[in-house]
């Protein structure tokens, strides 16, 4: 047997996803992060499930792994202590930043860059050297100086450190040469250098993402070579592959030195998985919802594809990061938000969290304030005595409880009451979301199916779905690993870009030529290095264009084949038409600049071929029900309890249906089916849900 194995660490649980390459049957395994070393608890997983399937590690051709440690370090301000070398001058880029203030009129606000600095003011030295446009040397490289800013950076005990010259991205001689020093004067430490990391004009945002990339490369560096020799020593012959932020993975090298590229590689997964269930259940155009315990992920594809934010809008937090990243929104909504009333007697839930520990309040590890899935027990939703499939037995007094005493009280609610409000406040949030990322850029939610995934977000899809007019609702075969799924759904993709700033036209077509000829071949052979044949290799093209004049630009298709004439007259129409669609207006009169070039190299993994649940004698699956009990659901703002029959996911077959309300169980999750809405089991297994008209 052959199979492929996607590996998804979350803080709360690691997921674990194994596919039978030749038969198309998944298996799945989720078992508690070891918070300590997440890579101990992934390899402890793997080798486990392998051992209960009967497999050898060689039986492994593919090793796919998602992870937020990169995620977490810069939000946590836990990444390592980072000096700068940068050109005299240009000490305080990073303090100054754009002059943007997240609240433009508030005296006492702290701005976070400054704040939580990525590098501290004694540790950024300045060295004479100076490059200017079109990339000639105008001062050369001092590299005394540069020798004497490592040593002093050394003394200070510093992990790593990042190199930024002015205009190193048109000549990077200088940067080249100070790494080298680096490597010289101080061989262990982690170096980033903005040639390397994003090779692109805007001082701020390179200097930003090239600290970034500094001050969470260590920490993720040793985690993921831990993981690699924990691989290898278990006998592990396969090679470990990593989820971008921008949805298609890297190799194991690749992310080591680029680690900022990892900012968003849990989330990026959810949205590749949920494309693909979307596409599986014949729904091309899907906005994807992962719920977990503390935020809610939100994406957009439109016919499939994945949305890019612009380069100057890929934030991490309190910090800019200058790389390409799915258009993906993350919020405070999730299984552990915390419900409480404020100082002014308003209602809230979230963003805070109960985490995993201690829990909501039915894990009874002393968590006292009800969370959302306190709530959701009270309503009669989730049933503690088959929450992660039997494995955690639930208290549902426990919840009853920190309802009564923490909200019914002030709000002078009964239990369901309160419970229902809750969940009510939280469906909005989470409706609020989706909306800014469809309605709001454009897409009409009602083109689209919405995918609910993540252990919580079949048990909202449908309210959401009702508020926003959405007609179907798909709920994967295994919703909480989800993303892990797609982890095997992407493919390798690595992108290369280099400033280039032309005008559009017959003067610069040699210029362009030689430049994407470059960056070409050197995606090529990275992808030839990592085992891709020719044919399975594919090479796309996009420049960063706008009117002469403009301060930002558009991310536009740059066509295939020889440059010529034909080139710069369809990249202009491309322009055109996506400056029109963005801003409602083009002026084809106007000369076309192309700011930076971009070719992304793709080499294609073998696609998933899935296996369903087997076909159903009947539609009735009454031998899929295993109890009926009451629920509650809100009517018209008003909880209505209904007896609500339960069914095991696991029993049901295709072309099965239910008649909402009704609950079905599961390991990974529990899914709501509410009043007036129906659900059919399709071929795959997943579960597509209708309002009862629709239906």
């Amino acid at each position: 047997m052959v199979v492929s194995v996607g590996i998804d660490v979350g803080g709360t649980h690691t997921d674990l996803v194994m596919l039978d390459r030749e038969t198309g049957a998944l298996s799945v395994l989720k078992s508690p992060t070891t918070v300590g070393d997440p890579s101990e608890g992934a390899i402890a997983t793997l080798v486990e499930h392998l051992a209960a399937e009967g497999l050898a590690p060689e039986a492994v051709q593919q090793l796919m792994h998602g992870t937020t440690i990169a995620t977490n370090i810069a939000l946590e301000h836990d990444g390592a202590r980072t000096g700068l070398i940068t050109t005299d001058g240009f000490r305080d880029i990073l303090h100054i930043a754009r002059h943007k203030r997240p609240q433009t009129f508030s005296l006492q606000l702290d701005l976070p860059w400054q704040t939580h600095p990525l590098v501290p003011r004694r540790w950024r030295y300045t060295v004479p050297e100076r490059i200017v446009p079109p990339g000639d040397i105008l001062r050369p490289l001092d590299e005394d100086a540069v020798r004497a800013a490592v040593r002093a950076l050394v003394a200070d005990g510093v992990e790593a450190i990042a190199i930024c010259f002015l205009h190193a991205y048109l000549n990077p001689a200088h940067e080249q040469r100070a790494a080298e020093i680096v490597a010289e004067v101080a061989p262990d430490l982690f170096v980033s250098a903005s040639h390397r990391v994003v090779p692109q004009y805007r001082e701020y945002e390179r200097f930003s993402t090239t600290a970034l990339n500094a001050y969470v490369g260590p920490k993720t560096a040793r985690y993921l070579r831990r993981m690699d020799d924990a691989l290898k020593s278990a006998g592990f012959g396969v090679d470990l592959h990593l989820m971008q932020s921008s949805g298609g993975s890297a190799t194991l090298q690749s992310a080591v030195e680029r680690p900022v590229s990892l900012l968003m590689s849990g989330p990026a997964g959810g949205l590749i998985g949920g494309i693909f269930v979307g596409k599986s259940a014949g729904y091309d155009s899907v906005i994807t919802l992962d719920v977990g315990g503390t935020s809610a992920d939100i994406g957009v594809a439109p016919k499939g594809e994945i949305l890019y934010k612009h380069i100057l809008d890929t934030r991490l937090g309190d910090y800019h990061a200058m790389v390409p990243m799915a258009e993906l929104d993350a919020i405070g909504a999730g299984g552990g938000s915390i419900a409480y009333v404020d100082s002014g007697g308003q209602f809230q839930v979230g963003p805070r969290s109960a985490g995993a520990n201690p829990g909501p309040c039915a894990y009874g590890q002393g968590g006292t304030e009800p969370a959302a899935t306190d709530c959701m027990i009270a309503l009669g939703w989730i049933d503690p005595e088959r929450f992660l499939g039997g494995r955690l037995k639930l208290d549902r007094s426990l919840s009853m409880k920190a309802i009564e005493d923490k909200l019914c009280g002030p709000l002078g609610m009964t239990v369901e009451e309160a419970a229902a409000g809750a969940i009510r406040i939280l469906t909005h949030s989470m409706t609020r979301a989706c909306e800014l990322n469809s309605v709001r850029r454009g897409h009409d939610p009602r083109d689209f199916a919405l995918v609910a995934f993540g252990g919580a977000g079949p048990l909202f899809g449908c309210a959401i779905a009702r508020e926003m007019q959405i007609s179907t609702v798909l709920i994967p075969p295994r919703p909480g690993l989800t993303s892990a799924l797609g982890l095997l759904a992407s493919d390798v993709v690595y992108e290369q870009s280099q400033t280039v700033m032309l005008q559009a036209g017959e003067a610069a077509t040699k210029t362009l030529a030689d430049r994407l000829s470059g960056l070409d071949q050197l995606l090529r052979t990275q992808l030839s290095e990592d085992g891709f044949a020719d044919d399975e290799i594919s090479i796309s093209r996009f420049a960063d264009c706008r009117y002469a004049g403009q301060g930002y630009e558009l991310l536009t298709p740059l066509p295939d084949g020889e440059i010529g004439a034909e080139t710069w007259e369809a990249l202009a129409r491309n322009f055109h038409a996506e400056h029109a669609r963005q801003y409602g207006k083009d002026f084809p009169e106007k000369a076309v600049q192309l700011v930076n070039i971009r070719v992304r190299g793709t080499g294609a993994i073998k696609p998933i071929a899935l296996t369903g649940p087997g076909d159903a004698a009947s539609k009735d699956p009454s031998e899929a029900q295993t109890t009926v009990r009451p629920a509650i659901f809100l009517e018209g703002g008003t909880p209505v309890e209904y007896p609500t029959p339960r069914f095991d996911r696991d029993a049901l077959k295709t072309g099965h249906v239910i008649a909402g309300p009704a609950i079905v169980d599961q390991m990974d999750t529990t899914i709501v089916i509410p009043p007036e809405f129906i659900a059919t089991v399709d071929a795959v297994g997943n579960i597509v849900i209708k309002p009862g008209d629709a239906a």
